[in-house]
């Protein structure tokens, strides 16, 4: 088989390594790639987003499936013409992606079918929204309606900063069209995991645990970025946690996607929040996490393939996943001033140290190669991730690993796997 990878992080690097590892891939394209990527597979210079240069590329090179990595090219129906033109491509559809799309059509349907989730309201003009937040009263969580790299949830101690979360999108217009309405919703104590499942639109094939890390600073401090690091499997998930969150959310939430007439095929994620072993739903997602894909295909010891295969087929009953019993830890590095302004082109040293080392995968998401050396070139950059015996010592080995990273402008966070060790 031929397989083409569609995007540039750290999860696209995984998902083309683990695909590279099955017996039934001859080829592994990612398009557009980055500089780790291209080390073991081809990267095509076309555009996420240049849907008919991919569906070109995809039929020039008779392309067998196609692996859609971020959600940007899902919204904008990809999969739709992909399958228009008879081209076998893993993802949901524009209108099943929605999900994922419109924070205000995620709370309505989860509404409408009592999956568990905070009260909220929605609004599309501020001066209404400002007058609700001073009735309501803080804390409360303020999110852009739409796509916003992970960037657009503000979580408000107060009515100023609720306030002033309601400027920066509805106003200044950081996230551009998609502030063009507000969720403010309930602010949920607790613990947050993240929860996946293949589908191919009827079945529900889950995948073990995993718990990202979305705040800039250890202690879960500083402003929300697209992920600093995650664990798999996150021991808060009991195996009766874990039964509650397929029969009460997973399962009911695909059945209001059936019930509303929409057919949903790919990777269902449901971030979710933990208090008194209740689960409530913060978001959901159309595709895999990033970074959480880096430490649930470092331990998933079945081949990809074939499971992409069945969802694209409709045929995913039955279907089994087998896991590694190790643990494994995906730590980030990211360009200093992330998630704002940073620069790029500085040297990345020391990485041919990391690839002799056992049980260690860097995945590359914002690098170039150029003059014989890896250079950043994106606000995260790296993706150390480990795998281990235990959660303890896969920390220990990940931290190991950067250390032997040398560029005085990457920084991480130093506590990721830390939530884990009190369930020990």
């Amino acid at each position: 088989m031929k397989i083409l990878v569609i995007g540039s992080g750290g999860r696209e690097h995984a998902l083309c390594w683990k695909m590279r590892g099955s017996a039934l891939v001859e080829k592994v394209y990612c398009a557009p790639g980055n500089a780790g990527i291209s080390k073991d597979d081809t990267c095509i210079d076309i555009k996420a987003t240049d849907i008919n240069g991919l569906l070109r590329f995809a039929r020039s090179e008779e392309i067998d499936i196609t692996v859609v990595g971020p959600e940007i090219p899902l919204s904008l129906g990809i999969v739709d013409r992909f399958m228009q033109e008879d081209q076998r491509i893993f993802g949901p559809s524009k209108q099943a992606s929605q999900i994922e799309i419109s924070k205000v059509f995620c709370k309505n349907l989860m509404k409408k079918y009592n999956i568990p989730s905070a009260f909220y309201s929605v609004f599309d003009d501020f001066d209404t929204a400002v007058k609700w937040i001073e009735e309501v009263k803080p804390p409360l969580v303020v999110k852009a309606d739409g796509l916003a790299a992970g960037k657009g949830v503000f979580i408000c101690r107060d009515e100023q900063e609720a306030v002033d979360a309601l400027n920066t999108i509805m106003r200044n217009k950081v996230f551009g069209e998609s502030g063009n309405r507000v969720v403010i919703e309930e602010f949920l104590e607790g613990e947050e995991v993240s929860f996946f499942a293949f589908t191919d639109g009827k079945n529900i094939l889950p995948l073990e645990s995993s718990q990202d890390h979305k705040a800039l600073l250890d202690g879960d401090k500083g402003p929300n970025t697209g992920g600093m690091g995650a664990y798999s499997p996150a021991p808060l998930v009991t195996e009766e946690l874990r039964e509650k969150i397929i029969n009460e959310i997973m399962v009911p939430t695909l059945d209001a996607l059936n019930n509303e007439g929409i057919d949903y095929k790919g990777i269902l994620y449901a971030g979710l929040m933990i208090q008194n072993s209740e689960p409530k739903v913060l978001e959901f997602n159309c595709r895999f996490g990033d970074p959480e894909a880096q430490p649930l295909l470092m331990r998933m010891k079945t081949d990809i393939v074939p499971i992409i295969n069945a969802v694209v087929d409709s045929n995913l009953s039955g279907v089994e996943v087998e896991w590694y019993d190790e643990s494994s830890v995906c730590v980030v590095l990211a360009s200093k001033g992330y998630p704002g302004d940073y620069k790029k082109g500085y040297e990345i040293r020391g990485l041919e140290i990391l690839d002799s080392i056992s049980g260690i995968n860097v995945f590359h998401s914002g690098t170039i190669y150029r003059d014989d050396s890896y250079l950043t070139n994106g606000g995260r950059v790296l993706g150390v991730t480990s795998l281990g015996k235990d959660i303890k010592q896969s920390i220990k080995a990940v931290y190991n690993a950067i250390e032997k990273i040398d560029c005085e402008h990457l920084f991480y966070r130093s506590d990721i796997g830390s939530k884990a060790l009190k369930y020990l």
